[in-house]
């Protein structure tokens, strides 16, 4: 977001869509906290020189190779920056040209960029820490994309970082939904429509061009673009007739492993977060210090000792709920196949045995917690898959590691006229895909207007 004296790209692009004021921005104090194995906690501020300081007295053996580091991201996410704006410079020009422009001129120009471009978090991770309670407090963002250091993008890490120190880590008051509702009475004063309740039966296609859509009450619409914010997988293969789906379309998305879901615990406590030693709105908690080895358990149905994330925006906005209450949201990433091979049976006594285990886990960091809880309730995959309609619940779309993300995201339409705008064929995130579904708009009213 940024602020409004020094706004970020989203905040630009939300007064663009005369929106930002219809939102209250409530400023987050850190990017996170840290729980690591042995009991000591590590905040991280969202400022550059306070996280190097406070890094630097936990850890400070390692203090010479903290500012290294913290160097190398801002190049990479400068560098990025200016190669991205030269990409687009160079619009029109013949082909062959840009290969040889990138070829010659591209490790010289963005020489961090072309060092760290293809390099996992953990790699980079190794080459300037020893120490590994160090790599856990700075690879936190591992989680965001549900991959683990040793396959989660550094390219990715170092634009979080950076990202989230410059332009500030924000909450909505009221959540997401406050962004789309503010949309759509722009989408309606505009002239827009916007239908609820109604969902896509069919995606009309014909010689591989999309031209309309059918609605679940049977009403045609047709169109010249089709956007779907769904999976590729369901759009391709359950909205449109089988006869006329390309076969490019099955071989192009057979390199693309579907991603991980989610196990939540939505809790409400009737106490403040202060009284149960909450300090943090965003916290990762780890049970040993191999992240990579405890991403592993995200393949099976308990939480014991799997990497736990839990967040309390009460501390930054104890407006989110009522006076002296808090509302906190605690789970870990998992798989959705190990869920739906569960009968009904198994699955209701799993899902809130699973719950326990978590309340049981932030026990010991909050003590009193499970005696305050006056609501929770559990949500798996399976619930993910129930209110999203995902391909086994995933979260996060397609797996974002360094073969699938980054360079190689799934954007090639396989039919005209059909394309997608969100965190399938995107960096996961609100504020990535906000600014992708811009692009797309931008790229179709651009195609139109000629």
């Amino acid at each position: 977001m940024g602020t409004p004296e020094k706004p970020g790209e989203l905040r630009k692009l939300f007064k663009e869509y005369g929106i930002e004021d219809k939102i209250d921005w409530i400023p987050i104090k850190s990017l996170y906290q840290i729980n690591l194995p042995g009991g000591k906690n590590q905040s991280i501020p969202a400022n550059r020189k306070e996280a190097e300081r406070v890094l630097g007295e936990s850890f400070p053996k390692e203090k010479e190779n903290i500012l290294r580091y913290f160097e190398t991201v801002y190049q990479f996410h400068n560098q990025t920056n200016a190669f991205m704006v030269m990409q687009a410079k160079s619009t029109g020009e013949p082909s062959e040209f840009k290969k040889l422009l990138v070829k010659s001129v591209f490790a010289k120009k963005f020489p961090v960029l072309a060092k760290y471009a293809m390099c996992s978090t953990q790699v980079v991770l190794n080459e300037f820490f020893e120490d590994r309670e160090l790599q856990l407090c700075l690879s936190a963002y591992w989680c965001f994309m549900g991959m683990p250091p040793e396959r989660f993008p550094f390219s990715i890490l170092a634009r979080c970082t950076a990202i989230y120190i410059e332009d500030q880590p924000y909450y909505l008051r009221g959540g997401s939904q406050v962004i789309s509702q503010a949309l759509a009475d722009k989408v309606r004063e505009k002239g827009g429509m916007v239908s609820y309740n109604c969902g896509a039966k069919e995606i009309l296609v014909k010689n591989k061009k999309a031209y309309g859509v059918i609605d679940d009450k049977g009403v045609e619409y047709t169109c010249d673009d089709i956007i779907s914010g769904i999976s590729p997988i369901d759009t391709y293969f359950k909205l449109i007739k089988k006869e006329e789906v390309p076969k490019s379309a099955k071989e192009y998305l057979a390199a693309y492993t579907v991603g991980i879901s989610a196990l939540t615990c939505f809790i409400g406590l009737d106490c403040t977060p202060e009284e149960i030693g909450y300090t943090d709105s965003f916290n990762l908690t780890y049970a040993n210090l191999d992240c990579n080895e405890g991403f592993q358990k995200a393949y099976t149905l308990l939480p014991e000792t799997d990497p736990l994330i839990n967040t309390c925006y009460t501390v930054d906005d104890p407006k989110v709920s009522p006076k002296g209450t808090s509302v906190i949201s605690a789970g870990t990433l998992k798989f959705g196949k190990a869920w739906m091979e569960l009968s009904p049976e198994e699955y209701h006594k799993t899902k809130y045995e699973a719950g326990s285990i978590i309340i049981d886990r932030l026990e010991k960091m909050y003590p009193g917690l499970r005696s305050h809880i006056e609501e929770i309730e559990v949500a798996t995959p399976l619930t993910h898959i129930r209110y999203l309609h995902h391909p086994e619940g995933a979260i996060y779309g397609f797996e974002q590691d360094l073969k699938s993300s980054v360079f190689f995201f799934p954007r090639e339409d396989q039919i005209d006229n059909l394309t997608f705008a969100n965190g399938w064929g995107n960096i996961c995130g609100l504020g990535p895909n906000y600014m992708y579904g811009a692009q797309v708009a931008d790229r179709i009213l651009n195609r139109e207007s000629k």
